[in-house]
């Protein structure tokens, strides 16, 4: 198999996830830019890779075939698009981009490129997911009526008062951020229904005043404070889909929760049975009707560390594409789709009310 020389664009915390994926999937690291270039560096020196002085000079590496991008979500349209008029593969980070419209000149320029491009939507790799993925595809579960899910952090802000928490460059808080993974998977799972209506609540109360933020997580390092936080921390979402399914997305960054009484992960609900399971765990436990009694099951999914093994499915998948033997993991329409419903559901959040999905 001739080897796929990857570029990195970004070079912030997760650009570190990305290189070791890859490295592991069978990429070369050759070359990383960032808008900082000692972050390049950083990184460079760490794979063994050249820092590029801009993203023009990454891009023209004659030995670049393809490109992660992991930039704020503020310059995932201008970087997406210029990977792709190149004609280079491109993984691009959740989520596609601000707006929609963003997302439409990304979709365009995916169309006229010789590049192909696969969406960063990481957690419908994990094994766990893809276990559950078959049981649904096989019809274990029947119709499914509910998916509940949920990804809660008591304390956990990213890069308080950054990019992270400026709506101007992020497009929103946690749930652009962490919910944007869980309504990925739910639609994956239920086949994509089509979302109609969406009602939502937000809040935003523990990154303001920056100053007074505690928390020993700090992704993103410590906090700015004479930064920005103007975004969501907590917000849940009853997304209503054709077909009469529902889908309840529980979120947050921060939130006041005793520890251990509502487990992160998904519960799907449907006419057959009922499963649970977390994204990155060890197993998927089930209730199903036998012999008129309902039974709880336990199955192992036995894998190496969930969070590693869902990074190096995604990038064995971008490999298959780059080579011309597969399809996308995720798709540029499915990103874009899922812009839409965070379109809808930040609408419906400042309004007050339920609000259609346009």
């Amino acid at each position: 198999m001739i080897e796929i020389g990857l570029g990195i664009v970004g070079c912030g915390g997760i650009a570190s996830v990305h290189a070791d994926a890859a490295r592991r999937s069978g990429f070369r690291v050759v070359a990383c830019w960032d808008s900082q270039p000692q972050r390049a560096a950083a990184l460079a020196s760490k794979v063994g890779a050249t820092a590029s002085k801009s993203l023009e000079s990454l891009l023209a590496h004659p030995d670049v075939n393809a490109v992660a991008v992991a930039v704020p979500t503020d310059a995932h349209a201008s970087c997406a698009q210029a990977v792709l008029a190149a004609d280079k593969h491109l993984l691009l980070e959740k989520p596609m981009a601000l707006t929609v419209a963003e997302c439409d000149t990304i979709c365009a320029a995916a169309d006229k490129s010789r590049g192909r491009l696969q969406m960063g939507l990481v957690c419908r790799s994990s094994p766990t997911s893809q276990h559950v993925a078959r049981l649904v595809h096989a019809g274990t579960m029947g119709p499914l009526d509910f998916i509940q899910a949920r990804g809660v952090r008591r304390r956990g802000i990213p890069g308080l008062g950054g990019w992270f928490t400026t709506r101007s460059r992020s497009g929103g808080g946690c749930m652009i951020d962490v919910g944007v993974h869980l309504m990925d998977l739910a639609l994956h799972l239920a086949g994509w229904p089509r979302v109609l209506r969406v009602s939502a609540c937000a809040a935003s109360r523990f990154g303001s005043p920056i100053a007074q933020y505690r928390s020993a997580e700090m992704w993103g390092g410590p906090p700015k404070v004479d930064g920005t936080f103007d975004v969501e921390d907590a917000a849940i979402a009853l997304l209503r889909c054709e077909g009469g399914l529902s889908i309840e997305i529980d979120v947050a960054w921060a939130t006041n929760i005793p520890e251990g009484v509502a487990r992160d992960g998904l519960l799907l609900r449907g006419a057959r049975a009922g499963i649970h399971f977390e994204i990155f765990g060890s197993e998927v436990r089930s209730v199903v009707e036998r012999d008129g009694e309902l039974r709880d099951e336990v199955a192992a999914v036995p894998s190496p560390f969930g969070w590693d093994a869902a990074w190096d499915a995604q990038y064995r998948c971008f490999g298959e594409l780059v080579h011309g033997r597969g399809a996308a993991a995720a798709t540029a329409r499915e990103g874009r789709e899922l812009q839409r419903i965070l379109a809808a559901f930040y609408e419906s959040a400042a309004l007050g009310r339920e609000t259609e999905v346009r």
